[in-house]
């Protein structure tokens, strides 16, 4: 009753906000609400199933972001005939390199491996970049203002919402493999560094994804508003409900993401709640508990770590993909740690972690007050300095603070949750 009441609550919340406000703006909750929940979705894994502290969420959410960028935007031919083929030799070139090191470290005695593991990365460091570097100023010169960039594949967009989890998936096991033995807080500095290395290079590699130029237009998976006013059949079942042409087209267009969002997340919550009733499910959690009476029950737990890492991993890499196909641009300036890595946290511990129903309800509700604390936030402090004389220092200033009422209200939230509710508002059975 108590998972249902809140759940009521927080769809009161959004149908109250199409009442009062408008159903635009409900709906706008509404889809990144799914998308919020699915990375909640997979914080939990991590934390709540296996006690993996990652604060790299906005890495692999970026990454998702690229992945719609790499299989729908569409090739830029000119951009592929100056320098394409050399960009992927490049490439490919980096990743031998990279091969080679590793196969001496693991084949030479210890040493000689030092040595020439050191020889093998200097060296074919400098080819490397002898052989990107003019590539990437050919395929860069190729109208700067428009495009710049190699582009995509071309492909339906759906496709790159499971081709984001599968990025996400492979950074998290490059990750993984290096940083999963560490200690607690070690994993966290080496997610977050991570994360904000992927950032940089999502800004700095115009070749790749216009870096902060942004890529704009990405195909989507609904119609265009424009098509959809221009349709005789659909602007008489507007006029038949009572709409304009424009605002029905909107609100068809969100609710078209809406039903695709939410069965997604349906699908996923499905899986997850299969996998932590599992004998796996079991299995995680006994690790998380207890890792060394695990281990000596035969369990490989660095082995079950990295799963799990890897799972939670691509389900924000999935989100990140829908985020940016609801977008309908890639702009890697936006992603930032407080709202792609702090708030998602905040969605798990207020939901309740280890809970796969707590964090999809911490996802929904997180992000309406996000959405909503600052024109509440404008209201209240309208109210508060009515009686102030205009022109007063302290009414401009209060006025002017209500930006700052978001990040205010989060960490008020956090702290009446840890005190009141340490185990999340639906906390693990």
């Amino acid at each position: 009753m108590r998972t249902l009441a809140l759940f009521a609550l927080v769809a009161a919340l959004i149908v109250g906000t199409g009442l009062l406000q408008s159903w635009n703006t409900a709906l706008v909750i509404l889809n990144m609400g799914l998308v919020s929940a699915i990375m909640s979705l997979g914080v939990n894994l991590q934390w709540g199933l296996a006690g993996l502290f990652n604060v790299g969420v906005m890495g692999f959410v970026a990454t998702g972001g690229l992945a719609v960028v790499l299989v729908s935007a569409p090739p830029v031919a000119e951009a592929w005939s100056a320098g394409g083929a050399r960009v992927i030799g490049a490439l490919l070139l980096g990743a031998g390199i990279i091969a080679a090191a590793a196969l001496a470290r693991a084949r030479l005695r210890p040493g000689l491996r030092g040595w020439v593991v050191a020889l093998v990365v200097l060296a074919g460091f400098f080819v490397y970049r002898a052989v990107l570097d003019p590539a990437v100023e050919a395929v860069e010169a190729v109208s700067p203002a428009t495009t710049g960039y190699l582009g995509g594949l071309g492909l339906p967009v759906l496709l790159a919402w499971p081709v984001g989890g599968v990025l996400a998936a492979g950074v998290a096991w490059a990750i993984g493999k290096t940083a999963l033995g560490l200690r607690s807080d070690y994993l966290a500095i080496a997610t977050l560094g991570i994360a904000e290395i992927i950032i940089a290079v999502l800004k700095n590699e115009d070749w790749l994804a216009r870096g902060v130029k942004n890529v704009i237009g990405l195909p989507r998976p609904v119609p265009y508003e424009i098509d959809l006013q221009s349709d005789p059949g659909f602007v008489e079942r507007a006029a038949g409900l009572g709409l304009d042409p424009t605002t029905a087209s909107t609100l068809y267009v969100k609710l078209g993401y809406s039903l695709l969002f939410a069965a997604v997340l349906v699908i996923l919550l499905v899986l997850a709640q299969l996998a932590l009733k599992s004998p796996w499910g079991r299995m995680m959690r006994a690790i998380r508990d207890n890792e060394v009476a695990a281990a000596a029950m035969g369990k490989n737990v660095t082995a079950r770590h990295l799963q799990v890492f890897i799972l939670g991993s691509a389900l924000c890499g999935l989100a990140g993909a829908m985020m940016t196909t609801l977008d309908g641009q890639l702009t890697p300036g936006t992603y930032q740690p407080l709202r792609y890595t702090f708030l998602v946290w905040v969605m798990v511990i207020v939901g309740g972690s280890g809970n796969n129903f707590g964090s999809v309800l911490g996802g929904f509700l997180i992000w309406f007050l996000w959405v909503q604390v600052e024109p509440i936030g404008q209201w209240l402090m309208v109210a508060l300095t009515s009686g102030m004389a205009d022109g007063s220092w302290l009414k401009a200033h209060l006025l002017d603070s209500v930006q700052h009422m978001r990040l205010l209200t989060m960490g008020v939230i956090l702290l009446l949750v840890l005190r009141f509710a340490p185990r999340g508002l639906l906390p693990e059975r």
